[in-house]
């Protein structure tokens, strides 16, 4: 394509500057070719209990649905724990659950699915406490007293439910690396442990561990 600019009326230096830049404004109007993008990875199902596509050396997922099934089983052979109909009454949360590994994790993800799974299987063998939300329940029930509403349909208690049980635990870890080889290893250990909350005795403990070496650890959040 040929372009003729014209000026018979400009001085020449004038005409040439008019010029140079009604042609960059002709280069910056012309389309550029689009970009590859980079081939990406489809979503994927992945069963927590298996190692998925993305793997490191600390606490995942197929480790949390393993070890909280071993501490279910484990709790529930415990002698208190059979069922003679007295239900004893146990917190299990994450407030005494200490992380003091190397690794960022969500304690909450470990002791809830120990809750939920021992509630699901042990209800007439066990009561669970829900002490994280006690100043809920202390508001509903004031409510009631006051007469703002009424006292539903299980009646009144004389105050909130003790518990007789509370689990506690750690999260502790071991790193090495090997500078040369960039190989990264980790010994991660889990403790759990049932406290009595009236005497102080542990009446159950529970662990589990396990090491993992890989060149390049990912990415935990």
């Amino acid at each position: 394509m040929t372009l003729t600019l014209n000026f018979p009326r400009l001085p020449l230096r004038l005409q040439v500057a008019v010029t140079c830049l009604t042609l960059s404004g002709l280069a910056g109007c012309q389309t550029n070719p689009p970009l590859q993008n980079a081939t990406g990875v489809s979503s994927m199902e992945v069963d927590p209990s298996r190692k998925g596509p993305v793997s490191g050396v600390g606490v995942e997922g197929q480790d949390i649905v393993a070890m909280t099934d071993q501490m279910m089983r484990d709790i529930l052979a415990e002698p208190i724990f059979v069922d003679t109909g007295k239900r004893p009454r146990v917190i299990i949360d994450s407030q005494y659950f200490v992380n003091e590994s190397s690794q960022a994790i969500n304690r909450n993800i470990i002791t809830q699915r120990l809750m939920v799974n021992l509630n699901r299987a042990a209800r007439t063998r066990m009561q669970f406490i829900n002490r994280q939300n006690s100043a809920m329940v202390e508001q509903e029930r004031q409510l009631k007293r006051s007469g703002t509403v009424d006292v539903g349909t299980t009646g009144l208690t004389k105050a909130q439910a003790g518990a007789d049980y509370r689990l506690s635990g750690k999260i502790n870890s071991l790193d090495s690396r090997n500078v040369r080889t960039g190989m990264v290893q980790r010994y991660t250990q889990i403790s759990f442990e049932l406290t009595d909350l009236e005497s102080g005795e542990i009446v159950w403990a529970g662990i589990y561990e396990f090491a993992r070496a890989a060149a390049d650890d990912v990415i935990y959040r």
